[in-house]
């Protein structure tokens, strides 16, 4: 099942990808939003109204949408950094793996859509990728147990998290202005269920104009999927709709021999097995 978010004409709405078309779900429900639903009915119940409808006749073809976000608005999103065994040799510091995860956020404005381009500001040419699983929470939860993580998940996205590099060093440790630069990165191209997806681990790549960048697995994650769950819900409630970007292999631009920044033009793919391939473009803003 693949869940989008789409625009037809100046109307925006969401459903199920097939390969006959697009099934229109928000439409049949009176025009209710995938984030509303989400938060109405919880993972099961948003799970069970979609399965409601996947055998429905298309009422479009692929062509005639534009894919959006798959969550056009989100609750929170924490960000996992240095979260990859070779990411934390990057920083050749000597550092020794981190016992905790360090985290940030993103802001909804930052993050655009499957097929858009990733915007680079005139203030800087550091323009970077990251790509990155991404877990979309269904059901409520505080201290969520390690062994219970997976059924406050609904699903899986996948993620660019692009960066302005320069920014993010302005601060001893203050990574946010790098990180939240409007249309700098993305997320889609949909939303596959765990149920459907599994829980990993995932094979996960990232290619810049087809030249393999990144390459890991999420089994290698320093932080995995259930500590990450139970780490952020112990200080705040995960609420339905809130996101969680996992981390980022090693092999961004910005650890390349010179650097090699993201610029106009250029095309990156995010891919995970199972979880299908976020394409996003390059533009100045």
């Amino acid at each position: 099942m693949k869940i989008v978010s789409f625009w037809l004409h100046d109307e925006a709405s969401f459903g199920l990808l097939t390969e006959e078309g697009v099934i229109d779900v928000g439409r049949r429900l009176g025009g209710i939003a995938l984030h509303e639903l989400l938060k109405r009915s919880r993972g099961a119940g948003t799970l069970a109204i979609l399965k409601s409808h996947e055998h429905a006749a298309p009422d479009y073809a692929r062509a005639d949408v534009r894919l959006e976000k798959p969550l056009q608005q989100f609750g929170k999103c924490f960000c996992v950094g240095v979260n990859y065994p070779e990411r934390n040799a990057e920083y050749r510091d000597g550092s020794a793996a981190p016992q905790y995860p360090s985290l940030f956020v993103r802001f909804p404005e930052s993050l655009h859509g499957p097929g858009a381009d990733l915007v680079r500001p005139p203030e800087s040419p550091e323009l970077d990728y990251e790509g990155e699983i991404v877990m979309v929470i269904g059901k409520a939860g505080r201290r969520i147990a390690p062994e219970r993580w997976s059924e406050h998940v609904f699903g899986w996205m996948l993620g660019n998290e692009g960066t302005i590099r320069d920014w993010v060093r302005h601060g001893k440790f203050n990574v946010t202005p790098g990180k939240n630069w409007d249309g700098s990165g993305a997320i889609g191209p949909w939303i596959t269920p765990l149920s459907e997806g599994g829980e990993g681990p995932f094979d996960l790549t990232t290619r810049v104009n087809g030249e393999l960048r990144q390459r890991d697995s999420t089994a290698r994650m320093t932080f995995p999927f259930a500590r990450i769950v139970e780490y952020v819900s112990t200080f705040c409630t995960l609420q339905p709709g809130d996101i969680l970007f996992t981390g980022t292999p090693a092999g961004s631009g910005a650890r390349l021999d010179p650097p090699v920044w993201l610029k106009p033009g250029d095309r990156i793919e995010v891919e995970a097995t199972g979880l299908g391939t976020l394409v996003n473009g390059v533009r100045d803003e």
